[in-house]
């Protein structure tokens, strides 16, 4: 092997004559935990994943909204995604997974976060006809038998009323 072969850089692959596969579209998702569920959400979506954060209580919202947050001067509605699945909600605060819905960014509370993954598009499939789970966009099988990763609908998350 040549030095101009164990120092190529990705733009030299086609003259190296190196297999290049641009026909799989895909989407990077970041996975995480919530109770037993894998939730993925597309991973440009997120801005960033925060820890141990002080959640200010707000009065008079829907149960599944926990309180807000200050992340440098931005108030930043902080969503249980256990309480708005219908799962018993956790009293220990874990992680914050900042995301961007369009021009407002929500947190939402996550046990752990799992793995960001590269996805092909072909492998996300719809849910069965018979689910009444509206926060769901898809499902799909994770690679080494890791598990099911449900796709977040995070439109859904905040209803408009």
């Amino acid at each position: 092997m040549s030095n101009d072969t164990m120092f190529a850089r990705v733009d030299d692959s086609e003259a190296l004559n190196l297999p290049v596969d641009d026909t799989v579209d895909s989407q990077k998702y970041l996975i995480f935990m919530a109770g037993h569920l894998k939730l993925g959400v597309i991973a440009e979506d997120v801005v960033e994943i925060l820890n141990n954060q002080v959640i200010t209580y707000l009065p008079m919202v829907p149960d599944y909204i926990r309180g807000i947050i200050n992340m440098r001067g931005q108030m930043i509605p902080i969503l249980d995604i256990r309480a708005r699945l219908g799962m018993p909600t956790q009293d220990e605060d874990s992680l914050v997974v900042v995301i961007n819905l369009g021009d407002v960014q929500l947190g939402i509370l996550a046990d752990a976060v799992d793995q960001m993954l590269d996805i092909p598009k072909a492998n996300i499939h719809p849910l069965p006809a018979n689910s009444a789970q509206p926060l769901m966009s898809g499902m799909c099988s994770l690679p080494d038998r890791a598990g099911t990763m449900m796709v977040l609908d995070c439109e859904q998350l905040m209803p408009n009323d």
